[in-house]
């Protein structure tokens, strides 16, 4: 197992893709390419950020982590977006919302524990 893998906000940001990837899975075939990509795209992002940049200098790894929490705040919107197409609950909206916003800080805490 990689280090970077027992890492909570990892494991939560995977978690996050999960549910992105079935809220999505039946939004309309129209949005495959615009929403529904762009939404699990940024999603993806999240983790994907914090592995690559776990590998590199601790410097490296502050910068992957800021992109990585941007990913984070990319999806607000996104969510936001299908909330009004109606292809999101407002349920489901703040369950992600609050996801986002949980993800972002765990980042931060993480990028601030580097000490550089």
């Amino acid at each position: 197992m990689a280090s970077f893998e027992k890492l909570q906000v990892y494991q939560r940001a995977i978690d996050f893709s999960y549910k992105i990837y079935r809220l999505t899975e039946n939004w309309p075939k129209t949005e495959t390419f615009g929403l529904t990509s762009q939404l699990r795209r940024a999603a993806v992002s999240i983790s994907l950020n914090i592995a690559e940049g776990s590998s590199r200098s601790r410097k490296d790894f502050s910068h992957f982590l800021t992109i990585s929490r941007g990913s984070c705040y990319e999806c607000i919107p996104l969510l936001a977006i299908a909330t009004k197409l109606k292809y999101l609950t407002n349920e489901d909206y703040k369950t992600c919302y609050t996801e986002v916003e949980a993800l972002a800080k765990m980042i931060n805490g993480l990028r601030n524990s580097l000490d550089l």
